[in-house]
């Protein structure tokens, strides 16, 4: 949805063997004057953990974005999700019924140890292709994820966010924005539920 160097004169009391005390006094200045190490990365490997498993999906879906319409659809469904190579990328499937029709959908996410990030690969069934991946990362309990895509013709940014995350409940939300991100429109929102026999493996 993707790191401190002793002085010169440490070096080279090392190399020519100087006694033991001098080396700890050049050392112990040294830490007085050396910059700060730049902070530690959170590692986000196991960002997704709280969502293996299975839930109740309630989805309600934006029939024309960006064209100023207020048409909804609702659907009800089931999601699993899958944990993969040891919980570093996750394999979701969305199954869903409603009014407009019957819904599968997939998302393969994909942690990036480099740039502690994480892609979002979507597909659904109807087109059998990877979309464009979100890329982002979680903080304070929120997922954020972006990207830019062609949406009828025009360049538009998107905004996918992972919210209210609780041990058996979560949101996720999909926005379009076509001005740059001045403002956003809301097109997708998913609620979903854990089923209650279904143990928590996130551990």
């Amino acid at each position: 949805m993707k790191r401190i160097q002793f002085p010169c004169i440490v070096v080279i009391a090392m190399l020519v063997g100087l006694c033991p005390h001098i080396m700890s006094q050049t050392t112990s200045g040294a830490a007085k004057t050396a910059p700060q190490g730049k902070p530690t990365e959170r590692d986000g490997q196991r960002d997704f953990d709280f969502e293996i498993g299975t839930w109740k999906t309630h989805l309600k879906r934006l029939l024309h974005p960006l064209t100023a319409s207020t048409t909804w659809v609702e659907y009800d469904g089931i999601t699993v999700v899958r944990k993969v190579w040891n919980g570093r990328a996750n394999l979701i499937e969305l199954e869903a019924e409603g009014p407009a029709g019957h819904f599968l959908g997939l998302n393969l996410r994909l942690y990036n140890p480099e740039s502690h990030q994480w892609s979002l690969n979507f597909a659904n069934s109807s087109s059998g292709t990877l979309s464009q991946p979100t890329i982002g990362e979680f903080n304070n309990g929120r997922g954020e994820f972006y990207d830019q895509e062609t949406f009828n013709g025009r360049a538009v940014l998107v905004r996918f966010v992972i919210s209210n995350i609780t041990p058996n409940s979560c949101r996720f939300e999909q926005a379009f924005s076509d001005d740059g991100g001045k403002t956003w429109e809301v097109n997708w929102i998913a609620t979903d539920t854990r089923v209650k026999d279904e143990p928590d493996k996130s551990q």
